[in-house]
């Protein structure tokens, strides 16, 4: 083999292991998405990633407060006679999880990975709700909140 081909594959090899670092350290600059948790309804569903925190560390009670003030969120029409399924990763389940009715509590904590609600619950004021839309919230962590999934249901009557 002459001098020349070999100092060209060398410069290939070269260049072919420049091309991997760069695709690593582009892959390694990237967040890892949060676990996801989605509401369905029927035949329709919505799923979001954490609107706060889902870390896995504690959230202060003022990001908490501002979390649930949050108008970029996912919403779902709700039948008052359909039933609400929840549904949550298991990396949210193993935390334990509780859903929030307008910042309140709704649920005991579960490490389940499903649940269901009546959709009239969140459309009676004994439960707290006001008018046609209700702010429901997943929130993980069963004593420090390590993240809050925010969904918004509409009244479909």
């Amino acid at each position: 083999m002459n001098t020349l081909q070999s100092a060209v594959r060398r410069r290939r090899a070269v260049a072919a292991a420049g091309v991997v670092s760069a695709g690593l350290l582009v892959l390694s600059a990237c967040d890892k998405p949060t676990s996801m948790a989605t509401l369905t309804v029927g035949s329709d569903s919505v799923s979001s990633e954490a609107t706060c925190g889902g870390e896995g560390k504690a959230l202060k009670s003022s990001a908490l407060t501002q979390c649930l003030k949050d108008k970029g969120i996912e919403s779902i029409s709700v039948d008052p006679d359909e039933t609400v399924r929840f549904g949550v990763d298991p990396e949210i389940a193993d935390e334990g999880w509780t859903i929030l009715m307008n910042g309140q509590p709704l649920t005991e904590a579960s490490k389940k990975t499903y649940r269901t609600i009546p959709g009239s619950v969140f459309f009676n004021a004994q439960y707290g709700a006001q008018g046609n839309s209700t702010l429901v919230s997943i929130k993980a962590g069963e004593k420090d909140t390590q993240g809050l999934w925010n969904f918004k249901l509409e009244k479909d009557a």
